[in-house]
């Protein structure tokens, strides 16, 4: 039974991704938010308590995987076609909807637009998959982790729900800047970049210098900036990582 206590964990990671994609297809982006992140939580604790009870296993490794597919695969790729749609102005899947002059042919591309946003999804999923191969990504990642990337995509879709701020509205909702995004996401999420993985060994402070500072640093931002300070939480991690990658390879 004791075996079992992480995997159920797991599993309320994958129904709480499973209640965020309703909620994305609703187009109701702070329940959406507020449940990938409840996911991602379950998704820490349930390694955390498997290391505790030591009943780490490949069965539980493989279900940690298949859970992110839907709370932090699935998910983002949702909120990127929602707002690939309203970018466009148009509403997939009305009835009765003909292209017929010429004038027109271009809301007919407009219609393909949105399903892009699922190559965020499929990009997630060759991210997990390699993960389960890659003997590399023990204390570290390579290529932005799946729960980072949905928490980036979901927060810019609720950000241009409520900004105030005309240049952020008009910026996450034109449809070029969000494929932008998409392309970058996809890239990203495997692009050979290590980053510094948030996992204590120790309480040490000497140890984890930089996960202290990034966390001290995470909730002045959030205190500071609320939702807007999770885009620029993300964009300070890998920019961390990549200077603390650089000066490690000028040491050695």
């Amino acid at each position: 039974m004791k075996k079992q206590v992480p995997n159920l964990i797991t599993l309320l990671n994958l129904l709480s991704g499973c209640v965020a994609a309703v909620y994305a297809f609703h187009d109701n982006l702070q329940m959406t938010l507020l449940f990938v992140a409840i996911g991602i939580g379950f998704d820490f604790f349930d390694g955390l308590v498997a290391r505790l009870l030591q009943v780490q296993g490949e069965l539980g490794k493989q279900l940690d995987s298949l859970a992110d597919m839907v709370t932090s695969g699935l998910v983002p790729g949702i909120v990127m076609f929602q707002l690939l749609q309203d970018s466009t102005g148009i509403t997939l899947f009305e009835t009765g909807v003909e292209f017929t002059t010429a004038s027109a042919q271009q809301h007919v591309m407009a219609y393909y637009i949105p399903w892009i946003g699922f190559f965020i999804t499929a990009a997630s999923c060759y991210r997990l998959a390699k993960f389960n191969i890659d003997t590399r990504q023990t204390d570290s990642f390579i290529g932005l982790p799946t729960p980072a990337n949905a928490l980036f995509i979901i927060s810019l879709g609720l950000i241009a729900q409520t900004t105030q701020i005309d240049w952020i509205y008009f910026s996450l909702t034109n449809e070029w800047v969000l494929l932008a995004i998409t392309a970058l996401s996809c890239f990203i999420l495997n692009a050979e970049l290590p980053l510094f993985a948030l996992k204590f060994k120790s309480f040490s402070i000497a140890k984890n210098k930089l996960r202290y500072g990034f966390l001290i640093t995470c909730v002045v931002l959030l205190s500071l900036l609320g939702l807007l300070a999770i885009p620029c939480i993300i964009i300070l991690y890998v920019a961390l990582s990549m200077i603390t990658e650089l000066i490690s390879s000028k040491k050695s």
